[in-house]
């Protein structure tokens, strides 16, 4: 009769220090409590998908009331791809373009955990690096504008994994993510935005804004280009009924 895997782990557990073997079973029981979670079934975004990051979300928690961060959150979407029998390869670190390759699509991933989050506007603090150039005039703005466009050209898709409750500070807190894709023909639509130099600013370079609006003159989303240290773009005011949620999960943080 083939060796079941409870035979193996019983023999490992029985070597372990006692309070390795309490923390053996708090790790069992987080498994064995997954977080609630609903999956709109799209492509390789299935429910086992969903399964396993709602794992690595219970476990990270386990340790942590810190949120997923997005390094964390690539290496759990490839273990689960892979899992699942999808071909996901992670792109090297520091790579301009995208996160991953998954089957024959590039991925770039986000995440959002911050304090003030809005539950149906996204907003992405790093959508890239800017780098040197002119930056003094709203035309200058424009050659901005189109180094993200550029930059898109390097991927296919893109997610944004999002925290949705507050700072975790109490013993027992519930905590709620979603998996949001967010289309790039949306953000392709800043190709016919309206500029705005922040002249008044003290920063140097002075930051700037692009406003995207719908044909019925409704705001989509801002791009900011700040003029900080880092000089990078952020996505603010993105609204979210512009794009899809695949996948949600709610569990209870102890």
């Amino acid at each position: 009769m083939p060796k079941q895997p409870a035979d193996g782990i019983r023999k490992l557990v029985a070597g372990m220090r006692p309070d390795q073997q309490r923390r053996v079973a708090d790790f069992a029981k987080a498994l064995a409590s997954p977080p609630a979670s609903t999956c709109r079934n799209k492509g390789v975004i299935n429910q086992a998908f969903v399964d396993r990051i709602g794992d690595a979300l219970r476990i990270h928690h386990m340790f942590s009331l810190e949120p997923f961060t997005k390094d964390k959150f690539e290496y759990a979407a490839v273990a689960a791809l892979r899992e699942i029998g999808v071909n996901a390869v992670k792109a090297p670190r520091g790579n301009r373009g995208h996160d991953l390759t998954v089957g024959k699509e590039r991925w770039s991933l986000k995440t959002q955990a911050d304090a003030g989050i809005r539950r149906d506007f996204l907003h992405i603090s790093k959508f890239m690096e800017l780098g040197r150039g002119r930056w003094s005039t709203e035309s200058d703005l424009l050659g901005l504008r189109d180094q993200m466009l550029e930059h898109m050209r390097s991927y296919d898709r893109i997610f944004s994994l999002r925290r949705l409750c507050s700072p975790l500070t109490s013993v027992i807190a519930e905590c709620e993510y979603e998996l949001v894709e967010i289309p790039k023909a949306l953000l392709e639509r800043s190709a016919h935005g309206i500029f705005a130099m922040r002249h008044e600013s003290r920063q140097n370079p002075k930051p700037g804004y692009c406003t995207v609006c719908d044909d019925k003159g409704r705001q989509l989303f801002q791009l900011y280009f700040d003029g900080g240290t880092e000089r990078k773009l952020q996505i603010k005011l993105l609204a979210k009924s512009e794009c899809e949620v695949l996948a949600t999960w709610r569990l209870t943080v102890e």
